[in-house]
Parts: structure tokens; C-alpha cells; sequence
């Protein structure tokens, strides 16, 4: 998961009942493991940005999922609340639960459909639509958690800080990063499984496919280029939009200029094994020698064809491995230049 939401309001160093003398006290009471399950969110966010250890990213995770099990576990002893009052208790306890089965159940769900999002444009959207919106439910869910922080605080005339931790800063900003890297990812990924599907239909010379991703291609690239338009940059670096548009020039210069040489090379190959066939049918007697003579003509001709398709499909390898390449180490030292570091 490249975003998760800040957990904030947490518990207690120990089990034992308490008695809170004022509601500051109890507020205090509860944010003291906000530290801890900070810097666990903030492990694991850190993690899916700076590192590419699945093991890793994993480990982080269920250190955030153990974290909030110890919190709710100590928030839950606190049976009396505050002088008898539980309704902020729970509102906390409540969201920590959500909290806890949708990092366990529904992040579960998210990385099985990342594993097949590569294998198409619909997956992948799909993929990122499902993974935001179950960060925008744990997003409203801790609203209900503040909005219940502050009637608290209203009803015992508690004056609330509006000072953000550093911590939760570090989220923030995380979490924009993020949202501005998968707007544009999506654009890449758009036209980058239209060329992967193009190049599938040239290798089984599927003339009808190659029309058909060529188009598609031609037609994702101008409208990437059309919405880049409308984004600006990130915080004065527009080294991943910039990218973006010179990998969008590259795949409408696949499909509207290397496709045309591809589909004529096919057909003259085409024509050519069928002019093949055709002498081959007949014995030496029955070949006329205008036929022999075009036919010879066409062998000269093929065997300069395929060195010049070979020698511009070796050229387009290399453009599109470093166009790849290059959009990939963008948006990586993109996310490494803009994610906090710990």
C-alpha cells in the first residue's frame, strides 16, 4: 500500500483501572500511545516508499496491525471512562477496530488484485479505485474520532490544540506524493499495456490487433497529453510530468510512425511467401520466366526489408526499454525525493 491514514488517539502504558481528576488527564491518557502507533504508520509508509523488500513491507505492517491490537487492548481496560463517561472510549475503540480489520482484511484483498493489476488497464484502475477508497473509509472513520475528541472537549470546557505532530505531517505529505504519482502512473500504465498488447499482435502478425492497439495507442497518448496539461507541478518539481509527456511523444510516435512500417513490412512478407508458394506449386517446366524473374526481384527486395525492419525494430527495443526505464527511475526518485525520511 503506497498510502495508509494516520492512526491517532491511542492508549495507555498499563492495565490498571484509573481514576482521571480532570478531562485533560484523560486525554492525555489516551494520546500517549499516539507516539507509538504514529511511528508504526509512519514504519510502514516509510517502508513502501524507500524500500522494495516485500518482507520488509510486510513486517511493517504487522508490527501497525500488533500495535493497534496492544492500544484497543488498553483503551478497553479503561472501563469507567471518564467519571463514568465512555462515549469518547468507544468512538475510539470503534475506529480502532475498523481499523485493524481493514489493515488485516481488506489491504489482504488489495495486494491479491495488485498481483494481477499488470495485466490490464481495467485491473490496474480498479486496483488503485479499490486501494483509495479503502483508505477513504478509514479516512471518515477517524473523523467520527475527532468530531467525538472535540464534543468531548467542548463538554468539559477543554481548550484543543490544532498543532499537528510531525509525525502526522510526515503522513500528509506522504500521502499527497502518492495521489499525485498514481494520477500520473495511471496515464503511463494506460498507454504502456496498450503498447505491450501491440507488440503481442506484431508478434503473432495479427494484422486486424495491430490496427487495433495502434489506434488505441495513438488515441491514449493524445488524451495523456491533453490531461497533463491540466496538472501542475509538484511543489516546483516537474520532473515526473515532464516524463510523462516525453513517454507519451514516444508511444504515439510507436503507433503513428513505427506501426505503418510494421503493417507494410508484414504485408510485403505476406505477399512475397504467397508468390513463394505459388513457384513452388509448379514444376520447373510450368515456371514462366516472368515469374521466375519477379520472384527473384522479390527475394533481392526481402532480404533488404528484413534488414531494415530488423535494424528499426532493434532501434524501437532500445527507445521503449529506455522510456520504461526512464519513466520507472522518475517516479522512483520522485517518491524518494518527496516521502519524508525517518
Amino acid at each position: 500500500m503506497r498510502k495508509l491514514t494516520l492512526l491517532f488517539l491511542l492508549a495507555t502504558l498499563n492495565l490498571v483501572a484509573q481514576d482521571f481528576k480532570t478531562p485533560v488527564d484523560y486525554l492525555n491518557y489516551l494520546g500517549k500511545e499516539q507516539q507509538a502507533i504514529g511511528r508504526s504508520t509512519w514504519k510502514y509508509t516509510s517502508a513502501v516508499a524507500h524500500s522494495t523488500s516485500a518482507r520488509r513491507i510486510e513486517a511493517t505492517r504487522k508490527q501497525l496491525v500488533k500495535s493497534i491490537q496492544v492500544a484497543s487492548k488498553k483503551i478497553e481496560a479503561l472501563k469507567n471512562g471518564y467519571k463514568g463517561d465512555v462515549e469518547f472510549r468507544d468512538k475510539v475503540l470503534n475506529y480502532l477496530y475498523f481499523a485493524e480489520k481493514n489493515i488485516n482484511e481488506e489491504y489482504s484483498k488489495i495486494i491479491d488484485m495488485q498481483e494481477v493489476a499488470q495485466q490490464s488497464y481495467d485491473f490496474m484502475e480498479a486496483y488503485i479505485m479499490t486501494r483509495d477508497l479503502v483508505n477513504k473509509k478509514l479516512d471518515d472513520e477517524f473523523e467520527k474520532v475527532k468530531l467525538a475528541q472535540n464534543e468531548f472537549a467542548q463538554k468539559y470546557n477543554v481548550n484543543m490544540s490544532d498543532e499537528e505532530s510531525e509525525l502526522s505531517k510526515k503522513i500528509k505529505i506522504s500521502n499527497e506524493v502518492f495521489d499525485y504519482h498514481s494520477v500520473l502512473y495511471l496515464i503511463f500504465f494506460k498507454v504502456n499495456i496498450t503498447d505491450f498488447n501491440l507488440s503481442k499482435a506484431i508478434e503473432n502478425k495479427d494484422l486486424v490487433a495491430i490496427e487495433q492497439n495502434a489506434s488505441s495507442l495513438s488515441k491514449y497518448a493524445d488524451e495523456g497529453l491533453e490531461k497533463i496539461k491540466t496538472l501542475s507541478k509538484y511543489k516546483n518539481d516537474a520532473s515526473l510530468l515532464d516524463e510523462t509527456k516525453k513517454t507519451l511523444l514516444y508511444y504515439k510516435k510507436v503507433a503513428e510512425e513505427h506501426t505503418p512500417k510494421v503493417v507494410a513490412y508484414l504485408m510485403f512478407y505476406d505477399k512475397f511467401e504467397n508468390a513463394k508458394k505459388t513457384l513452388e506449386s509448379k514444376s520447373e517446366n510450368d515456371r514462366t520466366k516472368e515469374e521466375v524473374d519477379n520472384y527473384n526481384t522479390m527475394v533481392k527486395q526481402v532480404n533488404k526489408e528484413i534488414a531494415n525492419y530488423n535494424k528499426f525494430s532493434s532501434s524501437n527495443f532500445q527507445d521503449r526499454t529506455n522510456t520504461i526505464n526512464g519513466w520507472n527511475t522518475a517516479a522512483d526518485d520522485f517518491i524518494a525525493r518527496h516521502v519524508p525520511q525517518d
